[in-house]
């Protein structure tokens, strides 16, 4: 359909990219397999090998980044007793908007004995973006989970730097239906005043969080035994799961942390899309 040309919001709203990913995987005679795979609008997920004893997915998204009013909806869902690891082909950019907030909307589930790692390369947001991102994430009785996220607000190396903008950043996580963590992060307006906070990130511009279950002390250790780490880097364990939090001067400080953190937690390393 084409937009009326006297119709600014329609025009704006034909523009807009949307896409959806459900993806699901069983286990069969050691393997992983695909069960399900679809795709809609601008996003897509390959499969560099095949059926393996951790199947390994790469999304990507062919719109070359989020806009305002972009919509974005990622279901996955590993069954019992399968391993699924999900990555992406580069870092995500979350471009300026002066209407309104990109969406993105991820669910991922996993069975009895399944595990997934849930490692997609970092979201830029760049000045005056606008994001509002929900992770909602259910795991079975014995499921484990790796769940990592970064955030780099703004690509300091090519001098640039978020005055403003709005981050809505909601996460999810139950177990057998009960809700173990939940937690909801917002910036808005002056983000680089609230970023150089010193109980922010003291002038920092990116960030991290990583979700591990099941989390206990040895987690822990294996974290804080991480050498030469070139940002901050604090976990804790509680309730049966982990939860480490990073933070770096910029993004490359970030992901030298980011992948010594997932490689300990991993005990492997990590795709080679993260290492290239």
């Amino acid at each position: 359909m084409i937009a009326d040309a006297a119709d600014p919001a329609g025009i704006f709203a034909a523009n807009r990219a949307v896409g959806r990913i459900a993806l699901s995987v069983t286990e069969a005679g050691g393997l992983t397999r695909r069960t399900r795979v679809h795709e809609a609008g601008s996003l897509r997920v390959r499969f560099p090998g095949g059926p393996s004893p951790e199947l390994e997915a790469v999304l990507l998204n062919t719109a070359g980044g989020v806009a305002g009013g972009d919509r974005f909806d990622l279901a996955v869902e590993a069954g019992p007793g399968a391993r699924l690891l999900v990555t992406s082909t580069s870092a995500e950019k979350v471009y300026r908007s002066i209407g309104p907030a990109s969406q993105v909307s991820v669910r991922l589930a996993v069975g009895p004995g399944g595990a997934l790692a849930w490692l997609p390369q970092e979201t830029i947001l760049f000045d005056h973006a606008r994001l509002e991102r929900t992770i909602d994430i259910d795991l079975a009785a014995g499921a484990s989970l790796i769940a990592a996220e970064a955030l780099i607000f703004g690509r300091t190396a090519m001098g640039e730097r978020v005055t403003a903008g709005a981050l809505t950043d909601r996460w999810r996580l139950r177990r057998d239906g009960r809700l173990l963590f939940a937690e909801t992060v917002q910036l808005g307006g002056a983000i680089a005043d609230r970023l150089a906070e010193p109980a922010v990130l003291a002038g920092g511009h990116a960030v991290a969080t990583v979700l591990i279950v099941p989390g206990d002390e040895a987690v822990v250790g294996a974290v804080r035994a991480c050498a030469e780490l070139r940002g901050e880097v604090g976990i804790s364990a509680w309730n049966g799961f982990a939860l480490a939090r990073l933070c770096a001067r910029d993004g490359a400080a970030l992901r030298h942390d980011l992948i010594a953190v997932l490689t300990a937690l991993r005990g492997r390393s990590l795709p080679r899309l993260w290492l290239n």
